[in-house]
């Protein structure tokens, strides 16, 4: 079996993290499993693992097959599947009916916690247009000496102000439901590197095709 491939994180200049670490975003740690060894595997979509944000959906709730990812918005990889992979799915099973898809954070770095938090602050229906836009500049703040200050000036783009930057990311609240997904991906599904996709129920490590998640899914549809 191939390696999965794992995605590398940022450098984080000393100021950086001193600036993430004063905000709460420390280093995430995992959660232990608790519960009987020999219970039945979650299913990917319980609600328990989406949080007590729950999952923002893309695709008509009716559809028979769901296709969950885990994505740190620092990871190449991940960048390179939204570009790339997901128009090609979006196009052929969600516009069809066929697909829901949602996108849940697994952080690689405080970075990755931030983007999140920012994309979770205030209305849903804005989720997607902030992780796309923090996919499609990711070289632009991700792999930059002063990442936070950068990240900062990219969220004006998305009506962010200096003020509700900040405050966003002093939410103690927010961080801990962004923090509680990837510790539960983490202790529950073994998740460990991103991006990490279900189909259903059945996992696919690393940065899968479109062609190879189209078979999935197809097998899936039954």
């Amino acid at each position: 079996m191939a390696p999965v491939p794992r995605s590398t994180p940022p450098r984080i200049t000393r100021r950086a993290a001193l600036a993430a670490a004063a905000v709460g975003l420390a280093p995430l740690g995992l959660a232990a499993v608790t519960g009987s060894r020999t219970a039945p595997a979650p299913s990917v979509g319980d609600a328990a693992l989406a949080g007590p944000l729950g999952d923002v959906w893309i695709g008509a709730p009716p559809a028979k097959v769901m296709l969950i990812a885990y994505a740190a918005v620092t990871c190449t990889h991940c960048a390179a599947f939204h570009a790339r992979t997901w128009p090609a799915l979006k196009a052929r099973w969600v516009d069809t009916g066929q697909l829901r898809f949602a996108l849940r954070g697994f952080a690689l770095s405080p970075l990755d916690t931030a983007g999140f938090m920012l994309a979770r602050a205030g209305d849903d229906r804005h989720y997607y247009a902030i992780t796309d836009l923090l996919f499609e500049k990711q070289a632009l703040w991700a792999f930059v000496p002063e990442p936070l200050d950068a990240l900062r000036d990219l969220m004006r783009q998305a009506g962010f102000s200096r003020e509700r930057f900040e405050a966003t990311l002093n939410d103690q609240a927010l961080y801990e439901a962004v923090t509680l997904v990837q510790t539960r991906a983490a202790s529950v599904l073994g998740v460990h590197a991103t991006p990490t996709f279900y189909v259903n129920d059945t996992r696919h490590d690393g940065a899968a095709t479109a062609e190879a998640l189209g078979e999935a899914i197809r097998a899936a549809s039954g």
